[in-house]
């Protein structure tokens, strides 16, 4: 406990900085603000100004993206990818790590379900109910701890109003559908009150069936190990979807801030594509609780506090016959004190806490029934003079593993703390160097598992013994922008990490129960990468301002035992932008290198692959609150398999799809 004390007091010093500091007028320079980004520390802070790699989708573009899930959504934007185990369960994968390195968060919250424990295992939360989704590398996600190790995807909402609409109501109805898997999706949201009452309410749909493919799903390589004639198929069997959500909120309010509640009722079924009889059907409610209060408290200007609860549950299965089932209860807890946009320290210190009941059911249930508590205390500061700054933060968790079933008990102490100091040699440009250590608790499955998964086909063995996961990284960030009307602006992370004690999955070679046999172990390993993202103002022509943006990652991994399994290989993304009057369009050209060198012993080589999408909007000039659009994804139709997947050679990406649709704002 003394890492509590230890925190407490730094907390305790730097409250009397940010007393000393409310008396400052003098905020840092700041030319044209950008996207102000949400997630991380609490207190606000531009883009352009962050010392790691930061992506925001927005609502409109959110609206016009396919029907996808979360992984397969982000997977374009540089250093994401998609677990693509199908396209029902894809989860992020940041800077080739994944799972329980990965937090995916709703409004800050988590998600309390048990995505991160399997691959086929999908997250109940669809984009498309999204305000905007922040998705955050490095020491921006301090502020979570161990579990944000790779990264933090924070799924935001409006489902609890922080505000009135101008008007007294906003919202929107979405429509689309699709050719590859017939499918249908439909959503509409509405919040109403000109206060102090702001009512909401949102609801969605989507359906497919199975998909086409380009070629038959199977590679002959498979299929010949699996002792099967050659597949000739042209659709991805049991690849459908059936997704609905129902969501309301309400708030009060007022000046001093605001305080409401949100329920959200999910409905999802799913193949698993690999399986011919597999499918998954989860069902999750959650309630959840949220204020943001304003206050001049020793320097501070406002407390946010969040609660939830989560009711999850999942059926896995084979035929008409249930499998296994998995159900996780959970409440969680958060609150901060937050200073924020007064002078040129901003800070925050705060308390967080968390209890998960897991239960898996059947005679496939390969994780004992758990329940796993943590308590938290972070906190973080930045000081900007406006030409420098300085970045540092610091949380502790205790975490407690028990299982009645066997008998284990287990705590876990964890510190992670950051350090990062940054320069702006000009008004368009910004360097900054951040280090970071990050400590991880095991998680019940990777300590206590020990059993045979159907959906995944393995074998799966724990180990009780593990210690916490420790993960060092440098990060290098750079940001430049032209000063002649921006035409020019240029993004760059170049990363290392190494890791004592990372926790792998690997292949033993043996078999049990007709499954192969895998194995958690701990091993040292070292990760390192680089992002590029840039953009160019060609001009302007015809009425239309025409862009050219980029998109590039390269990420590598090595252990004591081999190199990182189902690390993303390099892949480079141009886009062509068109904007002007009434049309919005792109093209936009995708490679992705092959994956045929550096793999574990029981992964096999991936072809890399070159896709073309085009897509067009158009808003209807005598209601430009309407807005058509269509695309073509895979426009060439090429066979793509992601080298990320444990499933990639049986389950290829759709082929070429025409995708229409309609956003009405109102």
């Amino acid at each position: 406990m003394s890492a509590y004390k230890t925190l407490l007091l730094g907390s305790f010093s730097l409250l009397a900085l940010t007393s000393v500091a409310h008396a400052e007028d003098a905020a840092p320079a700041n030319d044209k603000p950008t996207e102000v980004v949400i997630t991380g520390s609490g207190y606000k802070i531009n883009k352009d100004a962050l010392m790691s790699h930061v992506d925001i989708l927005t609502r409109d573009q959110i609206d016009q993206k396919p029907a996808q899930g979360l992984g397969d959504m982000l997977a374009y934007l540089p250093g994401i990818r998609s677990s693509s185990f199908s396209p029902g369960a894809s989860r992020p994968i940041i800077r080739g790590l994944e799972g329980f390195r990965v937090l995916v968060l709703n409004n800050g919250m988590g998600m309390v379900d048990v995505s991160a424990l399997s691959q086929d295992h999908a997250v109940p939360s669809d984009p498309t109910e999204a305000r905007r989704i922040e998705v955050l590398r490095g020491p921006s996600a301090l502020a979570y701890g161990g579990n944000a190790i790779g990264g933090v995807v924070n799924v935001i909402d409006d489902r609890i109003p922080t505000q009135a609409p101008a008007k007294g109501y906003e919202g929107t109805v979405a429509l689309q559908g699709s050719t590859v898997d017939e499918g249908l999706q439909g959503a509409f949201n509405i919040k109403a009150g000109k206060g102090p009452w702001i009512f909401t309410f949102d609801a969605f749909d989507h359906k497919t069936q199975d998909y086409n493919t380009p070629v038959p799903p199977q590679l002959l390589s498979y299929s010949e190990a699996a002792g099967e004639a050659p597949d000739t198929r042209s659709k991805q069997t049991n690849s459908a979807q059936d997704m609905r959500n129902i969501g309301a909120g309400v708030s009060y309010v007022g000046d001093f801030g605001f305080a409401g509640v949100s329920y959200k009722d999910t409905d999802y079924t799913y193949g698993t594509a690999i399986e011919q009889d597999v499918n998954i059907r989860l069902h999750q409610e959650r309630w959840d609780a949220r204020a943001g209060i304003n206050l001049n408290w020793l320097g501070f200007n406002r407390l946010d506090a969040s609660a939830g609860y989560s009711d999850y549950n999942h059926a896995e299965y084979e035929g008409a016959d249930i499998g296994t089932q998995f159900l996780s209860k959970g409440e969680e807890f958060r609150a901060a004190l937050v200073r924020d946009g007064q002078g040129k320290v901003s800070g925050t210190v705060g308390v967080s806490a968390l209890k998960r009941d897991f239960e898996a059911i059947g005679e496939e249930a390969f994780v004992p029934s758990t329940t796993t508590k943590q308590n938290g205390l972070f906190s973080q500061y930045r000081y900007d003079s406006g030409q420098w700054g300085v970045e540092g933060g610091a949380r502790v968790d205790q975490t407690t593993i028990t299982s009645n079933e066997t008998g284990f008990n287990r705590d876990f102490d964890t510190v992670s703390a950051s350090l990062g100091s940054f320069y702006r040699p000009s008004a368009h440009t910004f360097v900054g160097l951040s280090l970071t250590r990050s400590e991880r608790a095991p998680a019940d499955v990777e300590l206590l598992a020990n059993g045979p998964h159907a959906a995944t086909g393995q074998f799966i063995i724990g180990n009780p013994d593990f210690k916490t996961e420790v993960g060092y990284s440098l990060e290098l960030t750079g940001h430049l922008m032209s000063s002649e009307n921006q035409r020019f602006s240029l993004d760059a992370h170049v990363y290392t990490s190494h890791f004592d004690n990372f926790i792998d999955l690997r292949d033993t070679g043996t078999t049990e129960d007709s499954m192969p046999v895998f194995q958690y172990v701990q091993t040292n390993a070292d990760i390192y990468g680089l992002e590029l993202e840039g953009n160019a103002r060609l001009g302007e022509r015809w009425g239309q301002a025409f862009n050219l943006n980029l998109a590039y990652d390269y990420t590598h991994g090595d252990t004591d035992i081999g190199p990182v399994v189902r690390i993303p290989p390099q892949a480079l993304t141009l886009k062509l932008e068109s904007k002007g009057g009434t049309w919005d369009s792109y093209a936009e050209v995708r490679t992705v290198d092959a994956r045929k060198s550096r793999l574990g012993t029981f992964e096999t080589p991936t072809e890399g692959y070159t896709t073309v999408n085009v897509f067009t909007s158009y808003k209807l000039p005598e209601t430009p609150n309407v807005s058509l659009f269509a695309e073509v994804r895979n426009l060439g139709d090429v066979e793509m398999r992601e080298a990320t997947s444990s499933t990639k050679d049986a389950v290829v990406e759709p082929g070429r799809n025409l995708r229409v649709g309609l956003v009405y704002n109102f």
